[in-house]
């Protein structure tokens, strides 16, 4: 081993292994100047198949690599299993079901899935709705129920807007749609018309010219579409827009999809 091998680091679950890498990398990110070398094993659902995982990681640390390891199992057994490898670990379901245990005076139910699963089957079915909603309204191209809309987000093409709506939708249940600015809205000061109505759901998304042309310039190359000119031209009149009809809104540059979501909940005063 030497000081540029990426450590190893294994995201374990029982389920599908979402909240282990979400609270995982989280925790990495503190270490910006460590190499990770990350790797997922979603549903552990046996003794034996924790084993085999122990195994495995048991062996990278007898070459003198010591793995760290996230682990969400839920089932109790599962969790022990997982306990005896020889990396380090950090158990974010064990460590506080004790306390919530003692806290609440009863005992965990130890069923696995049900953080992102059906284990809630009314809201798993409003987010899979909010889905169906965010595909038909996306890119504004469908306007029908327009007023079912909880958020509409409103951006020139490439900031943000598709991946921010499903986003919504599929994490938080939210009815997103999703509508593009184009040349035509910035040449008078009204927003446009499908808009008008629904004004107070709306949301803006910007970004800077150069990000943007670069996105752009990933689709087509060498147009004036990607061009820093059209770029820049469109964002200005898209935040002269937001701002002359009172319209939140936010820089897509250097926030990921996460980020912009919880924005957008907050300052539209969703309880999410």
């Amino acid at each position: 081993m030497t000081t540029d091998d990426p450590t190893p680091v294994y995201f374990l679950s029982d389920s599908t292994g979402i909240t282990a890498e979400t609270l995982g990398n989280t925790l990495l990110t503190q270490f910006p100047a460590n190499n990770f070398d990350r790797n997922t094993i979603p549903f552990i659902t046996t003794v034996e198949q924790a084993r085999s995982v122990v195994n495995v990681i048991d062996g990278l640390a007898a070459t003198g690599l010591q793995p760290i390891v996230f682990s969400t199992a839920v089932s109790s057994d599962i969790r022990q299993t997982l306990g005896t490898c020889q990396g380090i670990i950090v158990d974010l379901i064990g460590t506080h079901v004790g306390q919530l245990e003692q806290a609440l005076g009863t005992h965990a139910s130890g069923e696995p899935g049900r953080a992102h699963g059906l284990g809630n089957a009314a809201r798993y079915q409003s987010r899979m709705t909010a889905v169906e909603y965010a595909m038909e309204h996306d890119d504004g191209q469908s306007l029908r129920a327009l007023e079912k809309a909880q958020i509409i987000l409103v951006a020139p093409s490439r900031c943000g807007k598709t991946p921010t709506t499903m986003y919504l939708a599929l994490q938080h249940g939210i009815f997103a749609a999703n509508f593009p600015l184009v040349d035509e809205d910035f040449e008078h000061e009204g927003l446009p018309k499908p808009l008008t109505p629904f004004v107070s759901k709306c949301f803006g998304l910007t970004t800077n010219p150069l990000r943007l042309s670069q996105i752009r310039a990933e689709r087509r190359r060498d147009s004036s579409y990607a061009s820093l000119r059209q770029c820049g031209f469109e964002l200005r009149g898209a935040e002269r827009l937001y701002e002359a009809h009172g319209i939140p809104y936010l820089n897509s540059a250097t926030v990921s999809v996460e980020e912009m979501a919880a924005t957008i909940l907050q300052k539209m005063r969703f309880k999410h």
